[in-house]
């Protein structure tokens, strides 16, 4: 994968026609992918070294951004998610890698201002059930 520009990497929330919107305002966007693993060290493990049980932890998906606020459709819906606390569909877009869409729950929404500055905002969503992974 060769360089890409940051702001190429998407965040798109399903709404209630079923049309993936972009989550406005995003400046920076994060996503990791987890995989919780299970120890199965024993007394007899070898020399004490720690044992894994393969393909058997819990996955998750985290998705992170911040930006600035723009009071849009985006922010309606990302907004509503939040107080209703409602698994909402989201697809991730990364340039040249491919996209991950799936359900997702908000844990946690922040707005921030300051008297010179911009009012900004900064969201945290986590998976809710297997998300899909298309290769692009």
């Amino acid at each position: 994968m060769a360089a890409q520009r940051g702001r190429d990497m998407l965040v798109k929330i399903k709404d209630d026609l079923g049309i993936f919107v972009t989550v406005a305002g995003l400046r920076t966007k994060t996503l990791k992918f987890n995989a919780k693993s299970i120890d199965i060290t024993h007394s007899e493990s070898d020399e004490a070294w720690r044992e894994l049980l393969p393909g058997a932890g819990v996955k998750s998906v985290e998705i992170g951004g911040n930006g600035i606020f723009k009071d849009g459709a985006s922010d309606a819906l990302v907004r509503t998610s939040f107080f209703e606390q409602s698994a909402k569909t989201y697809e991730i877009i990364i340039p040249d890698f491919g996209s991950i869409t799936g359900n997702f729950i908000i844990t946690t929404l922040m707005y921030a201002g300051s008297y010179k500055g911009e009012a900004s905002y900064e969201l945290q969503l986590v998976s809710a059930g297997k998300p899909i992974f298309a290769a692009i």
